[in-house]
C-alpha cells in the first residue's frame, strides 16, 4: 500500500528527525539498519530500524489494528532478534495512523504466563499537531493529529509545505502529505490545496508506480506458468476467449480515461490491465467521476489496499480453519474496504468457519 511507502520513506529519509521526536534526544549520527532479521521476516505495514550510538529505534506504522501475526507478539519477537544480532538496547514504537477504538491500539505490552514485554504506542489522532507542524519531515503525519478543525489543520500543513525552499524536497513532502491525508480527508479537499503536478514530481509517487509495475509483472509471470501447467487445450481456448474479452474491456477503459484525463502513464495502464474483471467493471463506473489523474491513482491505490486485505483475511481463515468453501471466499472478494476492515476485526472472535457464515447473514439483514 502506498501508505507503507510514504511512512518508510519519511523515517529513512529523515532518520534524525524521527529519533529526535520519538526518543527526545539530539543525535546527529543515526544509521538506517537494512536488515530482515533472519530467514523469515515478519510482515508489518511499515517497519524501520534506526540505530544511534547506543540503542536501536524500531518504528512500526500501522493503518489497521490486525495482522497475520498479532502486534504484541511481533514486537516481542523483533526485540529478541534485534538484541541478539546487535547486542544493544532496543526502543520500540508502534504508530497507529488511522483512528480506531480497537483494543490493540491501546495495548502496549505482550503478556503470557512467563513473559512480559513492553513497547510504546503512539496514536496520532491524540497527538498535539504543533510538534509535527514545526518539522518538514513530520508534516505528512500532522494531517492525522488531534484537531477540532480538520480543514484548518490541512490548510496549515499546506502552508508549511509551501515554505520549503528546496523544490524536490517540497515535492516529496507534498506527495507524502497527500497520501497520508487520504486516511482522513476527502480527495477533493486534498486536491483543493495541493497541485497534482507536485504530487507527480515526488519520488514517493514514482516509487509507488514502479513497485506496482514490478509486482504486477512478477505475479503475471508466476500465474502464467501455473496456468500453463494446469490448463489443458480446452481450458486454454476458453481462457483465451475470456482474456480477449477482458483485453477489449481494458482497451475501452483506457480510451475513456485518455479522453477525460489526457495521456495515461504506461505504468498506470499496466496496473489497470492487472485488475480483475469485477474490478474493471467497478473502474468503468468510477471513472465517470474522475477529473484529474490523481483520482485514478487514488482509486487504484484503494483497489490495491482492498486486494491486500482480501489476501490477508483469506490467509487468516485458511490458517485457522483449514480449507474454506470457495463460495465463502468469493463472498469475501465482493466486500468493500470498509466491510473487509469490519470482517478483519470480527475474525479475531471467530472459533469456527460457521461464524463467517453467520457474519455474512447478519450483514445481509
Amino acid at each position: 500500500m502506498s501508505y507503507d511507502n510514504a511512512c518508510k520513506y519519511l523515517a529513512e529519509q529523515y532518520p534524525t528527525e524521527f529519533v529526535n521526536w520519538l526518543l527526545s534526544v539530539e543525535s546527529a549520527n543515526v544509521e538506517i539498519l537494512k536488515t530482515e532479521l533472519t530467514l523469515e521476516p515478519i510482515r508489518a505495514d511499515s517497519v524501520s530500524f534506526l540505530q544511534t550510538a547506543n540503542q536501536i529505534l524500531h518504528i512500526e506504522f500501522q493503518t489497521l489494528p490486525y495482522s497475520d501475526q498479532p502486534i504484541p507478539f511481533r514486537m516481542l519477537d523483533y526485540s529478541v532478534r534485534l538484541k541478539r544480532q546487535y547486542q544493544c538496547a532496543v526502543v520500540q514504537v508502534v504508530i497507529f495512523l488511522q483512528e480506531t477504538t480497537h483494543e490493540v491500539a491501546f495495548t502496549d505490552d505482550y503478556r503470557d504466563d512467563t513473559t512480559v514485554h513492553h513497547y510504546r504506542v503512539v496514536r496520532l489522532w491524540e497527538q498535539d499537531p504543533a510538534v509535527f507542524l514545526s518539522h518538514p519531515a513530520l508534516l505528512p503525519l500532522a494531517t492525522l493529529t488531534q484537531t477540532d478543525s480538520p480543514q484548518t489543520l490541512l490548510t496549515q500543513v499546506a502552508e508549511r509545505v509551501a515554505t520549503i525552499s528546496n523544490r524536490q524536497e517540497r515535492q516529496n513532502i507534498s506527495g507524502c502529505v497527500q497520501i497520508l491525508a487520504g486516511l482522513r480527508f476527502e480527495k477533493r479537499d486534498i486536491r483543493h490545496l495541493f497541485r497534482e503536478e507536485i504530487m507527480r514530481g515526488s519520488v514517493i509517487y514514482q516509487d509507488i508506480l514502479q513497485q506496482g509495475l514490478q509486482q504486477g509483472l512478477q505475479q503475471g509471470l508466476q500465474q502464467g506458468r501455473q496456468e500453463g501447467q494446469q490448463e489443458g487445450r480446452r481450458e486454454g481456448r476458453q481462457e483465451g476467449r475470456r482474456e480477449g474479452r477482458r483485453e477489449g474491456q481494458v482497451a475501452v477503459i483506457v480510451r475513456q480515461l485518455t479522453r477525460q484525463l489526457g495521456d495515461i502513464n504506461p505504468i498506470l495502464q499496466e496496473q489497470i490491465r492487472r485488475l480483475s474483471t469485477l474490478a474493471l467493471e467497478e473502474l468503468g463506473e468510477a471513472l465517470l467521476d474522475f477529473s484529474v489523474t490523481t483520482d485514478l491513482i487514488a482509486w487504484l491505490d484503494q483497489q490495491q489496499r482492498r486486494e491486500g486485505e482480501i489476501a490477508l483475511i483469506i490467509r487468516q481463515l485458511t490458517r485457522r480453519f483449514g480449507e474454506v468453501d470457495l463460495s465463502l471466499i468469493e463472498r469475501v472478494r465482493e466486500l468493500s474496504v470498509e466491510q473487509l476492515e469490519a470482517l478483519g476485526e470480527a475474525l479475531l472472535d471467530f472459533t469456527e468457519v460457521n461464524d463467517l457464515v453467520v457474519w455474512f447473514e447478519q450483514r445481509d439483514e
